[in-house]
C-alpha cells in the first residue's frame, strides 16, 4: 500500500506522463474555478459517481439516485463500483491513478479527503456554500466537520455514534439482566452473568480494524476530546500516560473474560460480530458504526427497540462521561468530473427534506435540519439523542494518516494477544516510532 506521500508524487508524476491523468494543468485550472450553477438551465447529463457501497448501505445510495432523478429527470447516474477489503482507501486510490474519471465519490475518511485535496483533486465547495445556500440545510458545525486546512470539500449526509453499543434483548434477558449497564462497573459485573448463560459478553472484531473502536471510545472517556485530538493530530505521543490508561481500562475487559478466545477475535470482522450479537445470539455486546441499525433491519428482519436496541458507553466517573465518538458520510466532488452543475445540484438536493428523510427511512441518521425525526426508529432515536447531548469527537483512526493506522491496528491485535503492562510500553513504543515518520 502506497504512503500519504507516494500518493500525492505518484498523482504528480503520473500528469507529467499522461493526458488521462486526473491532474493536466489547464483542465485542473478550469475545473477548479468553476462556480456552482444558479440551476437556471435544469441540471441534465450523466453524474458519475465514484461508488463502493455494499449491501444495505448500498441500497440507500440507490435510493438516493431515485429520488434525485425524480426531482431532475435530464440526469442520469453512472456508478462505478469498486470492491476491496473493509478499508476503501486502497480500492480508490487504485482508481484514481488508474485515471478514473468521476464527478462525486462517497468518503469517511478525513485524512483521505486531506490526501486527495493536497493531490488537486477534490473541488473547493465554499463558493457553493454560499451560492446554493448549503447552510439553510446544514450547520456551521457540519461545514467545519467536512473542512480540510480550512476549506470545504464535504458535504455530509449521514452521522453515526460510534459511542453505542448494540445488544439482544433477549440476550440479556437469558442472562439475567434487567437493563443494559449505566457504569463501568456493572459493565464489567454483567459479563459473569452473560459467560454463564453461555454467551460471550462481547464481540470484538480485531480481524482488520473495528478491534480500535473500545480503545478509541475509552481514550475518549478517561483523557477527553482534547487527548484524541491531539493524539491524532501527533501533538501527544502515543507513548502519553493519557494511552497508556486508555489501553489499561482496555485490559481490564479482558481479565474479566469479556471476549473469548483472542485468535477468534482476530479471526473475526465487523459484520461476523455483527452476526454473533444480533442473529445467532451467542455474543452479547458490539460496539460498531450505525450502519449496524440498518443491517439489523434489512438483512436479519428485526424490529428495532424489540429484538435489539443500544445503549451508550457505560459511565467511566473520570470526567468524560458527556463525549462521544462520531463518524459520517460526505459526497465530495472530483476535479475530473464533466458534470459539476449536476454534481452541485445533488449536494444541495441530498440534504432537502426530501433526501434527509430517504437516509432517516434507510434507518441512519441525516444531518439536515430538514430531516423529520418522527421517522427515526427507536433505536436510532437512541443514539441520535445521545450525540446531541454530547462533546463530539470524531472517531480518531479515520484522523490518521494511512501508513499509521495500519500500523496502529496491527499494534492493538498484538496488545489483544498481551494485554500486560509491558507489552503496552511496547505497543505504544512501536506505534510512535511509526508516527514520527507518517506527518
Amino acid at each position: 500500500m502506497q504512503t500519504t506521500g507516494q500518493f500525492v508524487s505518484s498523482i504528480r508524476a503520473a500528469g507529467a506522463l499522461s493526458r488521462r491523468t486526473l491532474l493536466v494543468g489547464a483542465s485542473l485550472a478550469a475545473l477548479a474555478a468553476m462556480t456552482p450553477a444558479a440551476f437556471a438551465d435544469e441540471p441534465s447529463g450523466q453524474l458519475v459517481l465514484l461508488n463502493y457501497a455494499s449491501g444495505a448501505d448500498l441500497d440507500v445510495i440507490k435510493d438516493l439516485e431515485a429520488g434525485f432523478i425524480k426531482a431532475y429527470p435530464k440526469v442520469t447516474f453512472n456508478d462505478v463500483n469498486l470492491t476491496g477489503g473493509s478499508d476503501m482507501r486502497g480500492a480508490i486510490r487504485t482508481a484514481l491513478l488508474g485515471g478514473q474519471k468521476a464527478d462525486l465519490f462517497i468518503n469517511t475518511w478525513p485524512a483521505f479527503r486531506k490526501e486527495l485535496a493536497d493531490a488537486g483533486m477534490l473541488r473547493k465547495l465554499d463558493q457553493q456554500w454560499t451560492d446554493l445556500k448549503l447552510g439553510d440545510e446544514l450547520s456551521d458545525s457540519w461545514k467545519a466537520l467536512g473542512s480540510t486546512d480550512g476549506v470545504l470539500y464535504g458535504i455530509t449526509f449521514t452521522f453515526g455514534d460510534r459511542s453505542g453499543i448494540f445488544y439482544r434483548t433477549d440476550s440479556l434477558k437469558k442472562a439475567g439482566i434487567a437493563s443494559p449497564p449505566a457504569t463501568w462497573d456493572d459493565f464489567i459485573a454483567s459479563f459473569a452473568k452473560l459467560n454463564a448463560a453461555k454467551i460471550t459478553p462481547i464481540a470484538i472484531p480485531a480481524k482488520v480494524w473495528a478491534h480500535a473502536e473500545w480503545f478509541e471510545t475509552l481514550l475518549l472517556r478517561t483523557g477527553g476530546g482534547d487527548a484524541v485530538a491531539k493524539l491524532a493530530a501527533h501533538q501527544i505521543q502515543w507513548t502519553d500516560p493519557a494511552v497508556k490508561a486508555a489501553l489499561k481500562k482496555y485490559a481490564e475487559l479482558l481479565r474479566a473474560n469479556c471476549c473469548g478466545d483472542v485468535n477468534a477475535m482476530l479471526a473475526t470482522e465487523w459484520d461476523n460480530a455483527a452476526d454473533n450479537v444480533l442473529k445467532a445470539g451467542t455474543a452479547g455486546y458490539e460496539m460498531i458504526g450505525m450502519w449496524t441499525n440498518n443491517r439489523a433491519k434489512s438483512d436479519y428482519g428485526l424490529t428495532e427497540g424489540t429484538d435489539y436496541s443500544l445503549f451508550q458507553f457505560p459511565s467511566l466517573g473520570a470526567g468524560h462521561d458527556d463525549t462521544s465518538m462520531v463518524d459520517s458520510k460526505e459526497f465530495s466532488e472530483l476535479t475530473s468530473g464533466a458534470n459539476p452543475t449536476a454534481a452541485d445540484a445533488f449536494l444541495k438536493w441530498v440534504n432537502s427534506a426530501e433526501g434527509a428523510n430517504i437516509i432517516a427511512k434507510s434507518g441512519l441518521a441525516s444531518p439536515s435540519n430538514k430531516v423529520d425525526p418522527s421517522l427515526y426508529g427507536a433505536v436510532q432515536k437512541i443514539a441520535v439523542n445521545a450525540v446531541s447531548k454530547s462533546k463530539v469527537q470524531f472517531v480518531m483512526g479515520d484522523l490518521l494518516p494511512g501508513d499509521l493506522v495500519d500500523e496502529y491496528r496491527v499494534q492493538l491485535q498484538k496488545f489483544l494477544q498481551d494485554p500486560s503492562d509491558a507489552n503496552i510500553d511496547a505497543v505504544t513504543a512501536a506505534i510512535e516510532a511509526k508516527a514520527a515518520s507518517a506527518y
